[in-house]
């Protein structure tokens, strides 16, 4: 594993132990707290997203971030294409 992989899983343990005492957080929080940079940061959340144990609220430029392993839900689905602007 090279030492991008081991900084994201590392994230992704810590990240996973704090908000599962907490429940929640904002994604400053979490940055500044593990002291992360903002690639790692979102590929940390990425991975918890994707295994299906966070969800994510956008809010400006943070993103709200709730635990939710072990909470049954429902698959969501991708946001539809934007439009082409009308010209």
């Amino acid at each position: 594993m090279n030492p991008l992989q081991e900084n994201i899983q590392t994230a992704v343990t810590r990240i996973s132990e704090f908000l599962a005492q907490r429940g929640k957080a904002t994604s400053w929080q979490l940055k500044v707290t593990f002291r992360l940079s903002a690639s790692v940061l979102y590929l940390a959340l990425g991975a918890l997203y994707q295994q299906g144990k966070i969800s994510l609220e956008a809010d400006g430029i943070n993103y709200h971030v709730t635990w939710t392993a072990g909470v049954k839900t429902q698959p969501v689905a991708a946001p539809a294409a934007p439009q082409p602007p009308v010209k």
